[in-house]
């Protein structure tokens, strides 16, 4: 199973953040897993940020939820990650990652099942 993330690295505050993850060697439509999307900021520790499943049931961290969206194509194998009204303290490296649970407890990469390589947004002027 692999995953790679996709997107602009730099956003200009107040825009849209939008991400593409997309899953090969595998149906994200299957299995019941959680496809997820995190977040690592300079300096700080991993934030899990939300997931979808196989299900296409959304979940999402309730300190972003207000600004968060998740979903997916599956015609393309692929899921998304949209935040809204970025500030420079949005800028991270974002992860999409698979596991069985979500994340909200998760504190490293290697806890989930599989991860990508990871790509590097700046939320600048």
């Amino acid at each position: 199973v692999r995953l790679q993330e996709s997107g602009p690295g730099l956003v200009r505050p107040s825009q849209t953040l939008s991400l593409t993850c997309t899953v090969s060697g595998e149906s994200i439509t299957v299995n019941a897993y959680y496809w997820n999307w995190v977040r690592q900021p300079p300096g700080k520790g991993l934030e899990w940020m939300g997931a979808i499943t196989s299900y296409g049931n959304t979940y999402y961290n309730p300190s972003l939820k207000s600004r968060t969206t998740i979903s997916w194509d599956t015609t393309k194998n692929q899921f998304t990650l949209q935040l809204n009204s970025v500030t420079p303290e949005d800028t991270a490296v974002y992860y999409c990652a698979r596991n069985s649970g979500g994340g909200m407890y998760i504190s490293t990469l290697d806890e989930y099942d599989y991860w990508g390589q990871g790509t590097q947004v700046t939320v600048s002027s």
